[in-house]
């Protein structure tokens, strides 16, 4: 993983180098091996290096041989040597071993139909300078980030929001609708942000600018089958997954030039992995965990039991309240937008004990939850369609009460209380009711937003495509899971952006294409049988994995919230971010709520909080933070220093032919 940004700009100014290399700086962390860039008349590609794949060869912005392209790459493409050797056959020369140039000859061979060959996560900027078109593409799943802002002529693309920010232009004020989004979904859904200058592209899409604008097209779109389509039997399907998933792991665990690590939560998506690299390479295994303090939301046993089973060399970190707290404003800065829960924080410290550990490069277990329908959210969606089917009925809600066993305060000890919640906007024929009470129990956020934030119209259906009708309830849910939350915060928020905080890049099996095609075709009963989540998945490994770790009771990651801020002395920090001329200052909350809610909190020491009152205190926190950061200007003060410059192409003083081709380059 790597840093990319630039400049496009056909009709006005040539791209401004100042600004480039601006922006190269304030991505320094994501690739602080080097820095290069590129710049003629029209188009500026800047590059930060995170090496991994041929740290000799692979430095960038990268041309093809006759200089008639150009590219920024930020990630991985893991069928790099399959492709070569296809490429190969079609008459195309390498001068390395890198990826990266295997991108370069796959769209001159290929075009805009590359992508589609590409197994891998990536953000791209390739600049064909015959077209006289700069290209923008990002994975499947939205593993890579990529941002840009259009400012009428010119326009900024960047992996993080803080490199476009280096050109004052930049519109930086809060997008009403994008907070509203957040403050449902928990995350904004691409192409929206939290800032109006500032936009997204979304998964699976290519973006093309020239003289004529901005044009995005998809070239990948999840697919389920119909309602009723036969899917096979689980023994067969079972022993399709694994092998599908064997190699996915495999792929992603041997394709590197440096050592890779792999998460070990604990749970059995991270302990699968972690099995497969034991079993399935040579390689000595490596495990990173995160613990807790608090033995509410510690996995360690679990952890152990692993350990213990597959010999690795293990290391862990134990987070407190108070480190949650320490590390809060550089967590949020990375984020670049609101959170709604502190589990980016752990995280961010995980990743920096494995780059203080000496490694750069971790597998992870993120993905299997929403491909292969692990979440309680989809149990629960179930349960409420068995009730919404007889909405009258005494009995069919008492099985709520055998969702979240994990819970200290689950549906199981207040049946009244949980009848209540599940109970509303129970109707059978929303497509969209999977995610009703999530979506209302967030958006409790608002009432302490200010008025004006109230008046967004949200259009939920839009998220669901045309002909999602068709699919099952099951399907329906993991299509919205994925569209809101995967991309949005679960790889973003809390996976790329606290690994490449500490320079680690993140790798995911489970989100190999190859799986996610086989797992969006299963059958609903292969991926939630009853109310048993992962079926298949179990099945599939029930060799590598204990038993205890595979019938453990559903667990999610979560941390501590309200109490991380109010446990313990308060930093200076954060009275000064919430105190009431902050908060108006923002003017996105409502300053006497606020401080009702803080004192609140203060009685409790944030303890036994409600999951409304957990989630407000977050999103007042991390929202304040990014007003101070990104709209008042606290990301200007901070020092920005490039990677060492191991790339500097500028032609900005060659003359041009009236083609707009530099002259003296090849044709």
């Amino acid at each position: 993983m790597c840093g990319l940004c630039g400049i496009a700009s056909f009709t006005g100014a040539p791209p401004d180098l100042q600004v480039l290399t601006g922006m190269i700086g304030r991505l320094a962390h994501r690739g602080p091996d080097g820095s290069g860039f590129y710049r003629d008349h029209s188009v500026a590609l800047g590059h930060t290096r995170l090496a991994i794949i041929d740290a000799a060869g692979g430095a960038q912005p990268m041309a093809s041989a006759d200089s008639s392209v150009w590219v920024s790459f930020n990630g991985e493409i893991f069928n790099h040597v399959e492709l070569r050797a296809q490429l190969r056959a079609r008459g195309h020369r390498f001068r390395t071993v890198s990826d990266t140039e295997v991108v370069v000859a796959a769209w001159q061979e290929w075009g805009p139909e590359c992508f589609a060959r590409f197994n891998g996560q990536w953000a791209i900027a390739i600049w064909d300078t015959r077209s006289r078109r700069l290209v923008l593409s990002r994975d499947r799943v939205g593993i890579c980030p990529l941002y840009y802002a259009d400012l009428g002529g010119t326009l900024l693309f960047a992996s993080e929001i803080k490199a476009l920010l280096a050109d004052p232009r930049v519109d930086r004020d809060f997008d009403p609708a994008g907070l509203d989004e957040v403050f449902t979904y928990w995350s904004t859904v691409a192409p929206r942000t939290v800032l109006r200058g500032v936009k997204q592209l979304e998964p699976g899409c290519m973006a093309a600018y020239d003289d004529t604008g901005l044009t995005v097209r998809p070239y990948w779109q999840p697919h389920f089958p119909r309602r009723g389509t036969p899917g096979g039997d689980a023994r067969t399907n079972a022993q399709e997954l694994r092998e599908r998933l064997i190699e996915a792991t495999r792929l992603r665990f041997l394709r590197s030039d440096v050592p890779v690590g792999a998460y070990l939560s604990g749970g059995l998506d991270s302990s699968i992995v972690a099995a497969v690299v034991a079993t399935y390479t040579d390689v000595p295994v490596h495990t990173f965990s995160l613990r807790f303090d608090d033995a509410e939301f510690d996995e360690g046993r679990y952890q152990r039991d692993m350990i213990d089973a597959l010999g690795t060399t293990h290391r862990d970190v134990v987070v407190g309240a108070s480190d949650i707290v320490e590390v809060f404003p550089e967590v949020v800065r990375h984020t670049e937008t609101p959170i709604v829960r502190a589990g980016p924080a752990p995280m961010y410290l995980l990743s920096k004990l494995v780059r203080d550990d000496g490694y750069r490069v971790v597998v992870t277990g993120e993905g299997a939850d929403e491909m292969l329908a692990g979440y309680d959210l989809f149990s629960e969606a179930r349960v409420r369609q068995f009730w919404a089917r007889n909405p009258d009925s005494a009995l069919r809600p008492r099985a709520l009460e055998l969702l979240y066993p994990w819970m200290e305060r689950s549906p199981a000890t207040a049946p009244a209380f949980a009848q209540s919640f599940f109970g509303r906007n129970l109707d059978a024929a929303d497509p969209l009711m999977s995610h009703r009470p999530r979506w209302d129990s967030t958006s409790m956020i608002k009432q302490m937003c200010r008025p004006e934030l109230g008046e967004v119209i949200r259009d939920d259906a839009g998220l669901l495509p045309s002909g999602s009708q068709e699919w099952d309830d099951l399907a329906r849910a993991q299509y919205l899971e994925t569209k809101t939350l995967l991309a949005g915060y679960i790889l973003s928020s809390q996976g790329d952006r606290m690994l490449m905080a500490n320079s680690v890049e993140g790798r995911f099996p489970y989100l190999d294409p190859d799986v996610v095609d086989f797992a969006n075709a299963l059958p609903a009963h292969h991926k939630l049988f009853g109310l048993e989540e992962k079926y298949l998945l179990k099945r599939a490994f029930t060799d590598l994995v204990p038993a205890q770790i595979r019938h453990r009771p559903k667990q999610p990651y979560r941390a501590p919230d309200a109490a991380s801020f109010f446990a313990g002395p308060a930093p200076d920090w954060f009275a000064e971010l919430t105190s009431v001329a902050a908060i108006d200052a923002a003017g996105v909350f409502e300053p006497a709520m606020v401080a009702n809610l803080f004192a609140k909190c203060a009685r409790s020491k944030g303890r036994r909080m409600s999951n409304t009152d957990n989630m407000r205190v977050l999103a007042i926190v991390s929202t304040q933070l990014i007003h101070h950061d990104f709209i008042a200007g606290g990301l200007d003060g901070l020092g920005t220093r490039c990677p060492p410059l191991t790339v500097a192409v500028d032609r900005l003083e060659q003359p041009m032919n009236n083609h707009g081709v530099l002259q003296g380059s090849a044709q």
